[in-house]
């Protein structure tokens, strides 16, 4: 199964509340901050949100 490495790169400062919970939701809390996650559909949709505020990368499992 493929994951997901999100890291947030740019600060959620100043930013709409929904992207702010988005990155709560994703689990991210600063900048510089990895997680990772199974690639759902849902990760997926959630990181479309804040694509600006974070790099995504693909490994494999």
């Amino acid at each position: 199964m493929t994951k997901l490495k999100v890291t947030q790169t740019r600060s959620s400062n100043r930013k709409p509340l929904p992207q702010r919970r988005t990155l709560e939701a994703l689990g991210l809390r600063r900048i510089r901050h990895t997680v990772t996650h199974d690639d759902t559909p849902q990760i997926r949709g959630m990181i479309e949100r804040v694509r600006h505020l974070v790099d995504v990368e693909e490994i494999e499992d």
